[in-house]
């Protein structure tokens, strides 16, 4: 489990594509290296990756098909940064959300509007079957920083960033039409599926009393 919290920036240093496959190796920060071992979970850009190999600061983990498919993690190439979180110890603080590391979808940066101090940025969702699961003022994961929902639309919504953010994260560079990693908060999904399954139960049962209630 993570927390949303990023707790550093990396660089990709090299790249070994293959068939559906690639291992990437990033130049970690050292804050993050302390007791790093084979098998750890590192999310980068909020996608839970496991370490493969350690060499110094330069630490490999590999990307499967699934991987590739649903994240912007197959779209980046040798110099470009990650956002980076170790995984959650129980006594870590909670600063941001509970979050898990599995990616639903990658969103594109719609619009972005400055202003002294602060940032909105809108993303467009692929899916608008996937806005159900994004509320005004719930929790929603981009590039694995824990953010706050503010607008909503129905297909889109924004985020307020504010400066600290855009420091310490990648999002202080991002343009329009890049793609960002997209988690959405379990337990909002867990709540929404389970009243829509409620719900469907109980119109079903409805329809079924009706029907028998018309029979001759």
């Amino acid at each position: 489990m993570f927390t949303g919290i990023v707790q550093g920036t990396g660089v990709l240093v090299s790249v070994d594509e293959k068939p559906n496959f690639r291992t990437h190796v990033v130049k970690m920060p050292p804050e993050l290296l302390p007791n790093l071992a084979l098998g750890a979970s590192v999310a980068h850009n909020g996608c839970c990756l496991t370490v493969t190999e350690v060499n110094g600061d330069l630490v490999s983990f590999d990307l499967i098909k699934e991987t590739l498919r649903l994240t912007n993690l197959g779209d980046l190439n040798v110099g470009d940064v990650v956002n980076l979180e170790r995984a959650a110890s129980f006594n870590d603080e909670i600063g941001g959300h509970l979050m898990s590391g599995h990616i639903i979808c990658t969103a594109e940066i719609a619009k972005i509007q400055t202003s002294e101090n602060n940032r909105q940025v809108w993303f467009r969702m692929p899916h608008a079957e996937y806005m159900k699961y994004i509320l005004h003022k719930g929790y929603i994961g981009i590039d694995g920083i824990s953010l706050t929902v503010g607008e909503v639309t129905t297909s889109r919504f924004c985020v307020h960033l504010i400066p600290e953010t855009l420091e310490r994260t990648t999002l202080g560079s991002k343009r329009l039409g890049d793609k960002i990693n997209i988690e959405i908060d379990p337990q909002t999904q867990a709540i929404v599926d389970t009243v829509e399954r409620v719900l469907a139960s109980r119109e079903a049962a409805m329809a079924a009393a009706q029907a028998l209630a018309e029979q001759p």
